[in-house]
C-alpha cells in the first residue's frame, strides 16, 4: 500500500509536462493523477467548482483570484504556456484598420476581458503603440459558440468600456461579418481561414514584430501558472516544491529532446534551426520556470492588470508564489 498523497492536476497534453502524464517522472512523495484538459474546460472547472487538487490556470484569472476573501488558490512559477501575442490581433477587412493606431475608437472583439492574452495584448499596445486601454469599446462572448460569459464576475473601473453580445451571436462571425472590427484572442478565429480574405492579422509579419519586442523587452509572455487549492496546501507545504521540482525536471526532458539531432523528436523539418535560433535569442533556457528571472515579466503584467481594472491595488511578484519555491537550497 503506498502512503504516497494522491493528488489530481489538470492540465493540457504539453511536451514540456509529458513526463508527469507518463509518469515517468513523479513528485516526491505524490501519487498524481494527471488529467488531460484542454485549457478552456480546465480553467472553468478550477476557478468555478475547484474540482482538482492541482490545475493549469490562467495568469489573470489567478490574479483576479487574489482579490478574495478567501484566497482560493496558490501558485508555483511554473509556466506550462508562454507566447507572443502580436499574431493574435485580427482586423476586420472591412473595418479599415492597417496599424495599430487606427485602433483607437473602435469595437474590439474579445472572448472574455479578464483571459491573459488580451491583457498582454493591450498592454502591448499602449506601451508600444500608444493605443490607450480605454480609448476603445470591448466586446465580449463566445468566439465560436454562443453564450460564453466571464469566467469571473468583474467590478471594472468606468473608464473601461465592456459590453456583452447578443445570445446567438459569435465574435468569429460578427468580425468576418464587419460588426465588430478587430479582435484580442488566444485561438485564431475560425473565420480566419473559412472565409479568407475577411479576417486578416494586423500585423502579418508578426514572427519579425515579436522577435524586435523580445530583444528589446527581454519579456516573453507568460499566459499559465500552475495553482494548487490553497488550504490543501496550507495542510500540505511541502507540495509546492516537490511539484516544481517535478515539472521542471519533465522540462529539462524535453530540452534534451528538443536538442537531440540523430533523429527529430517533433515533427517540424527545420527544428534544430528552430531550437538553435531560440538559444541564440533567448539563451538555453529560453522557457524558464523559476521566480528571480522572470520577476520582470511578473512585474509587466501586474502592472497592466492593475491599469486595465482587473485588480484594485498593484500586486507584487512575491505575492503570487509558495515561497517555498521562490528559492532553493545550496550545495
Amino acid at each position: 500500500m503506498s502512503n504516497k498523497l494522491p493528488l489530481t492536476l489538470a492540465c493540457w497534453n504539453y511536451d514540456r509536462t509529458r513526463a508527469l502524464a507518463d509518469g515517468s517522472v513523479q513528485p516526491d512523495g505524490i501519487a498524481l493523477n494527471y488529467l488531460d484538459l484542454p485549457v478552456e474546460e480546465t480553467f472553468f472547472r478550477m476557478l468555478r467548482y475547484r474540482e482538482f487538487d492541482v490545475s493549469e490556470m490562467s495568469f489573470s484569472s489567478y490574479c483576479v483570484s487574489l482579490s478574495r476573501d478567501p484566497q482560493p488558490f496558490i501558485a508555483i512559477p511554473v509556466f506550462p504556456s508562454r507566447f507572443f501575442r502580436h499574431s493574435c490581433i485580427y482586423v476586420s477587412s472591412k473595418s479599415g484598420i492597417k496599424e495599430p493606431r487606427d485602433l483607437i475608437g473602435r469595437k474590439i472583439a474579445t472572448p472574455e476581458y479578464q483571459m491573459t492574452a488580451p491583457v498582454w495584448i493591450r498592454g502591448i499596445l499602449q506601451d508600444e503603440y500608444q493605443v490607450p486601454v480605454d480609448s476603445v469599446e470591448y466586446w465580449t462572448g463566445g468566439e465560436e459558440e454562443p453564450g460564453r460569459d466571464e469566467k469571473l464576475k468583474l467590478d471594472l473601473p468606468p473608464n473601461i468600456k465592456v459590453k456583452g453580445i447578443g445570445p446567438t451571436q459569435t465574435l468569429a462571425h460578427m468580425l468576418a461579418e464587419g460588426e465588430l472590427d478587430a479582435m484580442h484572442t488566444a485561438r485564431m478565429p475560425s473565420t480566419f481561414h473559412t472565409r479568407p480574405g475577411t479576417v486578416t492579422r494586423l500585423f502579418g509579419n508578426y514572427k519579425e514584430v515579436e522577435l524586435a519586442y523580445y530583444r528589446k523587452t527581454k519579456i516573453f509572455p507568460i499566459m499559465h501558472v500552475v495553482v494548487m487549492r490553497r488550504e490543501l496546501y496550507k495542510q500540505h507545504p511541502w507540495i509546492a516544491r516537490s511539484l516544481y521540482k517535478a515539472f521542471a525536471e519533465a522540462q529539462h526532458r524535453t530540452y534534451a529532446d528538443l536538442r537531440e539531432t540523430a533523429a527529430l523528436k517533433a515533427m517540424l523539418p527545420w527544428l534544430s534551426d528552430h531550437v538553435e535560433e531560440a538559444r541564440r535569442e533567448m539563451g538555453d533556457d529560453w522557457w524558464s520556470y523559476g521566480f528571480a528571472q522572470n520577476r520582470h515579466v511578473f512585474e509587466t503584467f501586474l502592472r497592466y492588470h492593475h491599469e486595465q481594472g482587473l485588480s484594485k491595488r498593484r500586486l507584487t511578484p512575491e505575492e503570487l508564489f509558495a515561497p517555498e519555491t521562490m528559492e532553493s537550497f545550496k550545495i
